[in-house]
C-alpha cells in the first residue's frame, strides 16, 4: 500500500488538488480529505460533485461512493472529514466509517482504545489539524495512482520541483553503540526511496534495533509519497517501543516540515551529535529522590 500526503495551509490549493484528483482517475474511495474549517469542508464537498451530501448542522450526510461526517477529537475539537477510511485515520475506528451508504453521519468524540485497529500515523494527522492546516491523504495499491497522486500533491500541497533534484536515493548504515545510524542521500521519492527506506526501516526492526538516527544532510528532495514513508517510519519504531531522531536536515527537507508542521511531530535534531546525546539522555536511568 503507497500511502501521499499532501498537507494545505490555501483552502484554494487544496480543492484544485482534489479536482486534479478526480480528473486524473484518482478513486474517490482512495482519498480522504480533513480539516477544521467546516467551510472549507462543505467547499470540498462541492468538488466531489454528485458523490457527497451537503454538511447539516455541523454534522455530514453521505450519498453513493464517499462519506462525509464530523468528528470531535478531544484536544484539537471538531474535525470534518471526507472520504471512507477517514474516522479510521484519526485513530477512531468505526467512528463515521463504514456505516452504510444513505446513513446519515454522527459526530464521535471516541478515542482509540489499545485492542482497536488504527491507523498508525494517528499522531501525525491529529497534530497536522490541530496546527490548522487541512490534509488530503491518497492510498492505493496501484503503483500508477500513487504516481498521478503524487505529482499533483507535491504541485499543490508541498509545492516542491524534483526536476531540480535527479539523484537518486542511497544508504548507508552504521552502528553507534546501541543506535543506529541510516545515513540517507539523495531523493525520497514514490517507488524510489520510499520503497528502500521502508525497507530498510523493516529489515533494522525486525532485528530488535530501537534506537535510530536518520541523518538527512543529503536528502535534496522529499515528495508526498516520500512524507507518508517519514511519517511510517516514526510510527514504526515508536510502536515497537524504540526511539527515532531526525538529524542534520537539509534546508530544503527542514522548510518542507516546518511547512508542513511536521516539525512537531519528529524529534528533529540539529546534527548527529545532538541526536545521540539526545537518545542517551532518555536512555539513562533517573536518580532515585
Amino acid at each position: 500500500m503507497e500511502t501521499a500526503i499532501g498537507v494545505f495551509s490555501s483552502r484554494e490549493n487544496a480543492e484544485e488538488a482534489i479536482r486534479e484528483l478526480r480528473h486524473s482517475g484518482v478513486p474517490e474511495e482512495s482519498v480522504v480529505f480533513l480539516t477544521r474549517s467546516e467551510l472549507e469542508a462543505k467547499s470540498i464537498a462541492k468538488e466531489f460533485g454528485a458523490s457527497v451530501g451537503g454538511f447539516v448542522g455541523g454534522a455530514a450526510g453521505m450519498t453513493a461512493g464517499v462519506v462525509a461526517a464530523s468528528l470531535l477529537l478531544p484536544g484539537i475539537g471538531t474535525v470534518f472529514a471526507l472520504g471512507f477510511g477517514a474516522a479510521t485515520l484519526l485513530g477512531l475506528a468505526g467512528a463515521g466509517a463504514g456505516a452504510a451508504v444513505g446513513s446519515a453521519a454522527t459526530q464521535s468524540d471516541a478515542q482509540p482504545t489499545p485492542d482497536e485497529k488504527c491507523s498508525e500515523d494517528v499522531a501525525f494527522f491529529r497534530e497536522v489539524l490541530k496546527e490548522g492546516r487541512s490534509l488530503i491523504v491518497v492510498r492505493t495499491e496501484s503503483p500508477e495512482i500513487a504516481a498521478k497522486a503524487c505529482g499533483i500533491l507535491d504541485k499543490l500541497g508541498l509545492s516542491m520541483d524534483a526536476r531540480t533534484t535527479p539523484a537518486k536515493m542511497q544508504t548507508n548504515t552504521r552502528q553507534i553503540g546501541d543506535v543506529v545510524v541510516l545515513d540517507i542521500s539523495g531523493r525520497i521519492t514514490l517507488g524510489e526511496g520510499n520503497v528502500m527506506l521502508r525497507e530498510i526501516v523493516r529489515e533494522l526492526a525486525d532485528k530488535g534495533n530501537k534506537r535510530i538516527v536518520l541523518n538527512l544532510a543529503g536528502v535534496s528532495y522529499v515528495d508526498s509519497s516520500g512524507l507518508g514513508e517519514l511519517v511510517k517510519t516514526h510510527t514504526t519504531i515508536r510502536n515497537r517501543g524504540g526511539d527515532l531522531k531526525l538529524a542534520s536536515l537539509s534546508k530544503r527537507v527542514h522548510d518542507l516540515l516546518h511547512a508542513t508542521r511536521l516539525s512537531s511531530v519528529f524529534d528533529i535534531q540539529n546534527d548527529e551529535a545532538s541526536a545521540l546525546q539526545s537518545l542517551a539522555s532518555s536512555s539513562s536511568p533517573k536518580a532515585v529522590a
